[in-house]
């Protein structure tokens, strides 16, 4: 994605594993072993793209910013919402940007939906329901990886369905008198957290809100889709990937005609989710040139850990339990 951007350079590549292992053994950009060993090398940078386990995402980004460089973060960007409010003390210390990778907001669905709220087209939303049913099997769980484990994964809201916490946040705003129910079913030997859930909330702003979810769907994904009941009207979104608009059912509106979405594979995301990454990217690039403003800045990164994390502390600490 930054080499696919004209106004921006990609200037070197750091990985734990060797340049061969990740592919770039004929690169003649610089390599680099460790974070510290770029950071402390002569090479000039500005950014530092931060694509590491969930669990690295803070202590690295602090480094990045320690040395003054504007960071770009995959979500989650922390696994604790101390961790995120330490990253953000430090940019604004440093007077440097964080961004958070929160690229399905660039999905036309999506962009569509915000637009319906924004408009106030629905009315007052009574409820808000959000399902995501996906797979993650043997296949994903490696032994010895990090996926499962609660010091760098840290669950399935945070690695699989933190985007659609995102979405669901950018529309609705902040929750609040959270309860849940959480199973282990299809993952006890494979990971240290539930593989499902289902949690009730009220959100601040009003209105119900529940999201079901579970990582212990057979073979692929099903789907993962949010439903809208409000006062003026019902609408849908829905697919593996909150891509396609199922319902609109408005007062008063006629659905309009969206970008062309690039149909799903069958696991490992849709192939439309490059050019969401690569709208990021300019995201970036266009905010450092003073063109734009940060499309998910700190703080957002930051609530959307304080609302997992105060949906984990409902479950309750510990493996959850097969029930």
């Amino acid at each position: 994605m930054i080499q696919g951007n004209e106004q921006a350079q990609l200037v070197a590549v750091c990985d734990v594993l060797p340049a061969g292992e990740v592919g770039w053994a004929d690169s003649d950009l610089p390599y680099f072993r460790s974070l510290e060993d770029l950071l402390s090398s002569d090479v000039a940078l500005d950014v530092v793209n931060v694509c590491t386990p969930n669990g690295f995402h803070a202590p690295q980004t602090l480094l990045a910013l320690e040395a003054r460089k504007h960071v770009v973060v995959e979500k989650p960007m922390a696994l604790h919402k101390k961790d995120a409010e330490e990253v953000i003390f430090k940019a604004l210390q440093v007077s440097r940007q964080v961004f958070t990778v929160m690229q399905n907001r660039y999905s036309p669905p999506v962009r569509w939906l915000k637009q319906m709220i924004t408009e106030n087209r629905l009315g007052t939303v009574f409820m808000v329901q959000m399902n995501c049913f996906w797979n993650r099997d043997d296949r994903y769980y490696h032994k010895d990886g990090w996926h499962g484990t609660p010091d760098l994964d840290g669950g399935v809201l945070f690695t699989q369905f933190s985007h659609f916490m995102d979405i669901m946040y950018w529309l609705f705003g902040d929750i609040c008198h959270i309860k849940g129910n959480f199973g282990n079913f299809a993952h006890q030997h494979s990971t240290a957290f539930e593989d499902a859930g289902s949690v009730v909330f009220d959100f601040v702003n009003g209105g119900l809100g529940n999201i079901n979810y579970a990582t212990a769907v057979w073979d692929r994904n099903l789907e993962s889709s949010i439903t809208i009941i409000g006062e003026k009207g019902t609408v849908k979104i829905a697919g593996q990937y909150m891509d396609e608009v199922a319902v609109c059912h408005v007062a008063d509106y006629q659905m309009p005609e969206l970008e062309s979405v690039n149909p799903p594979n069958d696991y490992g995301g849709y192939k439309g989710s490059a050019s969401n990454h690569a709208a990021v990217i300019d995201n970036v690039v266009q905010t450092l040139k003073g063109t734009t403003e940060v499309a998910t800045n700190a703080l957002e990164g930051m609530k959307i850990v304080d609302i997992i994390e105060r949906i984990y502390e409902v479950r309750g600490p510990g493996p959850s339990v097969n029930r």
